[in-house]
């Protein structure tokens, strides 16, 4: 690995959760940007090189040869709560990820990235005084559930680990919604999943970059619009971004009657040069170019996290 700055010229990369909808975005950007990238999975897929179960090192092991990032996206998810045994969860989203440092350290592995989530806030999210909780990450999270205690130990996991610089990105709501709600996440709460997947192509090329940094946005939101956000969002729409609610009204679609949070990223521009470029504004403008959605009934896919 060579070093310009505090970019880092990353050759091949291991990325975990490779079939999922993350795990096969980051896979995909990561090729097109020139590395090589061994996707590893327990389910086959196009972005799938080694199918193998975390749990099982011995399956997967080998992939770390020669490999000078790992990009960590592979987990059960929130909608395995209450599916999958708390045990399960334990197992996969804690214990194998420990396997996986301990074998990327001895591999010579320099760099480590986690996906987590937002939601590992939990009930830190819920606001307390009126006011939309202004979610950065100096927030405590307290967790609601098996996945985000899981997710939170598996950060604490990565952060103490020893001859790699690490870093995890806490990811905000990115998968596909009906098209109503995904415009009004999109608003505070919610990413697209390209500026996903550049987040990570970004802590990977990364040098220095380590920590937890929120993954979310744009928004146009200040802490003095806490207040009116969860009392009356609708009229600061209007005024903020009369465009965005000009949209909402010719598409039919209610904006927010309260917002509970906004997520900031601002620490992942600081130490990433993290710069969103998909906004609530694209989210409108394809929907009423295309139409194309029925009722929208769009599922999770591959069981990705949520927030």
């Amino acid at each position: 690995m060579t070093r310009v700055g505090g970019v880092a010229r990353v050759g091949r990369v291991v990325v975990t959760g490779s079939a999922g909808l993350v795990g096969s975005a980051v896979v995909r950007l990561l090729r097109e940007s020139g590395r090589t990238v061994v996707g590893v999975d327990l389910v086959g897929s196009p972005d799938t090189d080694v199918v193998a179960d975390l749990r099982d090192g011995v399956a997967w092991r080998g992939a770390l040869a020669g490999a000078e990032a790992v990009v960590h996206a592979a987990a059960l998810h929130a909608p395995h709560v209450g599916v999958r045994p708390d045990a399960e969860f334990h197992a996969v989203n804690v214990g194998a990820t420990g396997e996986l440092l301990s074998a990327a350290e001895a591999a010579g592995v320099r760099r480590f990235v986690l996906t987590s989530s937002t939601s590992v806030y939990g009930h830190a999210l819920v606001p307390s005084d009126g006011a939309a909780v202004w979610v950065t990450e100096d927030l405590i999270a307290r967790p609601r559930d098996v996945y985000d205690e899981t997710k939170l130990a598996a950060e604490r996991l990565v952060l103490e680990a020893t001859g790699m610089t690490t870093a995890c990105l806490r990811i905000a709501r990115c998968f596909p919604e009906p098209p109503p709600l995904l415009a009004r996440h999109r608003l505070y709460r919610g990413v697209d999943l390209a500026d996903v997947a550049r987040a990570h192509l970004l802590a990977v090329e990364s040098a220095t970059a380590a920590g937890v940094v929120n993954i979310a946005g744009p928004y146009p939101w200040r802490t003095d619009d806490l207040a009116r956000l969860h009392r009356a969002p609708a009229a600061l729409i209007a005024e903020r971004m009369p465009e965005a609610a000009a949209g909402f009204d010719r598409l039919g679609w209610d904006l927010p009657r309260s917002i509970d949070r906004v997520y900031v990223s601002e620490r992942a521009a600081r130490v990433l040069g993290y710069r969103p470029r998909r906004t609530v504004a694209d989210v409108l403008a394809e929907a009423a170019g295309q139409r194309g959605w029925s009722d929208g009934r769009i599922g999770r896919q591959n069981g990705e996290h949520v927030d």
